[in-house]
């Protein structure tokens, strides 16, 4: 079994920035790639980005430019650094743990991101 936990939400200005952290734990052998969702308020939830255990990413285009992640495969820890935030980025942030062994996804609780003046 799997279980995954991130951290780093909160209220920030636009244009601020603001990292999330999110760490695997258990069975994390299993884990081939990590990465985001994102949920706003009536919205459906949609990948943020990802990182697969060649380090290959993926990114929406939304966040392209502005957001980064990275992470330490070995130990299945991930971050999403996120600059110049806007308004539109409001939403609680999950982080994935996707294990191709078992074709499962592992998900956290989920952390609210606020962008608001």
């Amino acid at each position: 079994q799997v279980q995954v936990v991130e951290s780093g939400g909160g209220l920030v200005q636009p244009g601020e920035s603001l990292r999330l952290s999110c760490a695997a734990s258990g069975s994390i052998y299993t884990i081939n790639a990590m990465g985001w969702y994102r949920q706003a308020p009536g919205k459906a939830r949609r990948l943020v980005a990802d990182i697969r255990d060649g380090g290959g990413t993926n990114y929406a285009d939304s966040v392209k430019d502005r957001f980064t992640i990275s992470g330490d495969n070995a130990k299945k820890i991930v971050y999403l650094q996120m600059n110049t935030l806007k308004p539109e980025d409001t939403a609680v942030y999950y982080c994935f743990g996707y294990s191709e062994m078992y074709s499962k996804t592992y998900w956290g609780q989920g952390t609210q991101v606020t962008v608001s003046s």
